[in-house]
C-alpha cells in the first residue's frame, strides 16, 4: 500500500475537564446490472421514522428496499474544514475537481430528500460515529452526535474502533443514556442515549464470552425482513488504548459474520447486510471512480477485499468503513457471485444509496438487481433547521472555551502526504514541550493517525483569517494523550522507524512525523523494513549511533507501543508531561503572533524514493 494509507488511533481520555460548568450527484460505477423485474417492485410502505405513505394492500412479489448508509462521521456536526471537508470528483473528460462537502445540517437535508418516494427505507452506518471528534461534540463526550444521529433517523450501526476510546462502560452509556459519571449532565435534561442499536457481534466480554452488545438486528416492514450483522476490525486492540478495550476480546470478522448469518437464516431471515468497520483502498481518490474496472473488485485492495471474498454468500451486501475511503465495488463472494461492497469516505461528506430488491417468494435479495452509488453531501441545499438548532445549542455551551485564540498561521497547514506540514509542526511542538521537561530531549515522533484535521487559514467563525482557535486545535488533536519522554538506543530508534513499513504496518504503512533535525530516506521501491534506508538515518546531520542513547518525545499512545510500534513501548526512564493539545497550544502561542504568523513547514525531512 502507499505510504500515505490512512492510519487511525484512539484517544486516552476526553478533554471535558476543561468545561467551565437534491443536489446534483454523480453515480459511481460498480453497480450491478439490473435484472428485469415486475412493475410491482416498488410496492409497499416505508419503515420507522420515514412514513407518510399509505401501505398497498396487495404487495407484489418484488419489493425495492432503499439502504442509505454512511460511516466514520467522527462527530463532525459542523462542516469539516480544509481538505477534510472536500471530495474529489472524476469528470467525464478524465480531469478531477474538488467539491465542498459535509456538515450534518446538509447531511440531514440530503438523506431526507433521498427517502422521498421510497416506501421502504433503512439508514445504516459502518462505525466510528463518535470518537476523535471536534470540540463541539468531543467536549461533551459525543452526546451531541448521538442526538444528531437520532434526529437523522439512523436505524442501526456497527461499532468501530473509536467507539471504544473511552471504554465499554462509556459505550454502554451512549447506547442506553444517562449522565456522564464524572462530568454529570450538561443540560437540564438527562441524556437519553441512542434510539438505534449499536451492533458488536465480534466483541466479547472476556468473562462471559458473550457479545458486549447485540450481534445482529432485523428490520421488518410489511412482510419484508432484512438482517444486519455488525462487526469492527479484529485488530481494534492494536489501535485503541489498553484501558479502552480492557476486559474485551475481538474475534475474526469473517468467522463472526458467517456464524450470525447462519443464526439469522435459522430464524427465517435470508436477506442480510454486514456492517463492517474495516475497509479498503481504492486505486483512485475520486469518490465516483469505477473500482470494478477492468473487472469486479479489481480497483480495490486492502483488508476488506479478503473479508468480502470469504464472507458467506448468505450475506447480500457489505457496508464498510475505517479507511475513510470512498468506493462502491462488486467483489465476488466465495461462490463467485458478485456482491456489493460500499464505503462513503468519512466526516459526513458522502452517503451511499443502495437499492436491494427483495423477493417475497424466497425472502432473499435478488442480487442481480442490486444498484448502488455514492452521493456528495453538497452544501448548496437548505440547512435542516433542527440540526442548526442542535449545533447552536451545543455551540453556545462550547463557545467560551472553543473561541479562545491560541496562535496565528500564514497559510493552510495540511496533514496530507507521506510527511505533512502539520505533522512536522506537531512533532516540533512535542519536541519543544519535551525540552521544557528535559533539556536533553533529542527528537519527537508523531503518528499520522493522531492528526485528525488540517489547520486552515480561512476563518471558521468570527476569529479572523489566520487565527488558530482552541476549538481548531482540539479538532486537530482531540485524543488527550500526554507527551511522554523515553530513552532509546540508536538501534531501537532505527528499528522503530522500520516498524513503519513492516510487521502489522507493512501492507498499510504508518509513516511517523518527525521533528526538526531528524532526516532519513524512505525507499518505496523496496519491500518491508528495507524501505527505511538504515545508513540514511541522521540527527542534526550526524548518523544515528546504534549504541548511543537518545531521548525521544512522543504521545502516550505511541510510547505504549500503539499503532504497531512495539519497540517504542520498550523505552526506559519515562517522564510524563502535559497533554498533546497543551503542547501544541503552547508552541503556537510562543512562536506566532498576529504580525509574525507561523508559515507552513516545508515537509522535507523524509526523502521519499518511488
Amino acid at each position: 500500500m502507499p505510504a500515505t494509507a490512512p492510519s487511525h488511533r484512539p484517544r486516552r481520555r476526553r478533554r471535558t475537564t476543561r468545561l467551565l460548568a437534491v443536489a446534483a450527484t454523480v453515480v459511481t460505477a460498480g453497480a450491478l446490472a439490473a435484472a428485469t423485474l415486475p412493475a410491482s417492485a416498488n410496492a409497499g410502505e416505508r419503515g420507522r421514522g420515514h412514513g407518510g405513505h399509505k401501505p398497498d394492500h396487495r404487495p407484489g412479489r418484488y419489493q425495492d428496499v432503499q439502504l442509505l448508509s454512511f460511516n466514520d462521521l467522527h462527530g463532525n456536526l459542523e462542516p469539516p474544514a480544509g481538505s477534510s471537508g472536500r471530495v474529489t470528483e472524476l469528470q467525464p473528460d478524465g480531469t478531477t475537481k474538488t467539491v465542498e462537502a459535509g456538515g450534518v445540517e446538509y447531511l440531514a437535508t440530503h438523506l431526507r430528500e433521498a427517502r422521498k418516494g421510497n416506501r421502504y427505507s433503512i439508514t445504516a452506518a459502518g462505525g466510528d460515529m463518535v470518537g476523535a471528534s471536534p470540540l463541539l461534540s468531543g467536549l461533551f463526550h459525543d452526546e451531541p452526535t448521538i442526538e444528531a444521529l437520532n434526529a437523522l433517523d439512523l436505524d442501526v450501526t456497527s461499532v468501530g474502533n473509536h467507539e471504544f476510546d473511552e471504554g465499554a462502560r462509556e459505550l454502554a452509556r451512549l447506547q442506553n443514556g444517562g449522565c456522564h459519571p464524572t462530568d454529570g449532565c450538561y443540560t437540564d435534561k438527562e441524556f437519553k442515549g441512542a434510539d438505534f442499536p449499536y451492533l458488536a457481534a465480534n466483541v466479547l466480554d472476556e468473562k462471559t464470552k458473550k457479545p458486549l452488545l447485540k450481534p445482529y438486528w432485523v428490520w421488518k416492514q410489511k412482510g419484508v425482513k432484512v438482517g444486519f450483522i455488525g462487526v469492527t476490525l479484529e485488530g481494534t486492540p492494536d489501535i485503541v488504548s489498553a484501558e479502552g478495550v480492557k476486559g474485551l476480546t475481538f474475534k475474526d470478522e469473517v468467522e463472526t459474520i458467517n456464524k450470525y448469518a447462519e443464526v439469522l437464516r435459522r430464524q427465517g431471515v435470508k436477506s442480510i447486510v454486514a456492517l463492517v468497520h474495516e475497509g479498503g483502498f481504492p486505486a483512485s481518490s475520486s469518490y465516483n471512480y469505477d473500482c470494478d474496472s477492468p473487472g469486479a473488485g479489481d480497483g480495490i485492495s486492502g483488508p476488506i477485499a479478503d473479508i468480502a471474498k470469504n464472507v458467506t454468500p448468505q450475506v447480500d451486501a457489505l457496508v464498510t468503513g475505517h479507511t475513510h475511503a470512498a468506493y462502491v465495488c462488486t467483489i465476488p463472494d466465495p461462490a463467485g457471485k458478485p456482491r456489493t461492497v460500499t464505503s462513503a469516505a468519512s466526516f459526513g461528506r458522502l452517503y451511499t444509496d443502495t437499492t436491494l430488491t427483495y423477493d417475497r417468494a424466497t425472502g432473499d435479495i435478488a442480487r442481480t438487481a442490486v444498484k448502488s452509488a455514492n452521493h456528495v453531501v453538497t452544501r448548496d441545499v437548505p440547512k435542516a433547521p433542527d440540526m442548526t438548532r442542535l449545533i447552536d445549542r451545543w455551540g453556545t455551551l462550547a463557545a467560551p472555551i472553543g473561541n479562545r485564540p491560541v496562535g496565528y498561521i500564514s497559510g493552510d497547514i495540511n496533514r496530507d502526504g507521506t510527511e505533512s506540514p502539520l505533522g512536522d509542526l506537531i512533532a516540533d511542538a512535542q519536541l519543544a514541550h519535551g525540552r521544557s521537561l528535559d533539556p536533553e530531549t533529542d527528537l519527537a515522533l508523531m503518528n499520522p493517525g493522531g492528526i485528525r484535521a488540517p489547520l486552515t487559514y480561512a476563518a471558521t467563525g468570527g476569529e479572523g483569517d489566520g487565527v488558530v482557535t482552541y476549538a481548531e486545535g482540539f479538532t486537530v488533536q482531540p485524543f488527550a494523550n500526554t507527551v511522554n519522554l523515553k530513552d532509546y538506543t540508536g538501534a531501537q530508534l532505527i528499528q522503530a522507524l522500520k516498524e513503519q513499513v513492516s510487521g502489522p504496518n507493512e501492507a498499510a504503512p504508518k509513516i511517523l512525523q518527525v521533528s526538526s533535525g531528524l532526516t532519513y530516506t524512505l525507499d518505496l521501491t523496496k519491500t518491508g523494513a528495507d524501505r527505511v534506508v538504515t545508513d540514511s538515518v541522521r540527527l542534526n546531520g550526524d548518523a544515528v549511533d546504534p549504541a548511543a542513547t537518545y531521548r525521544v518525545a512522543s504521545n502516550s499512545f505511541l510510547a505504549g507501543g500503539g499503532d504497531g510500534f512495539p519497540t517504542l513501548g520498550e523505552g526506559a526512564n519515562e517522564l510524563v508531561g502535559s497533554d498533546d493539545l497543551t503542547a501544541l497550544e503552547q508552541y503556537l502561542t510562543a512562536n506566532s503572533s498576529a504580525t509574525a504568523p507561523i508559515a507552513p513547514p516545508a515537509a522535507d525531512r523524509i526523502t521519499v524514493v518511488r
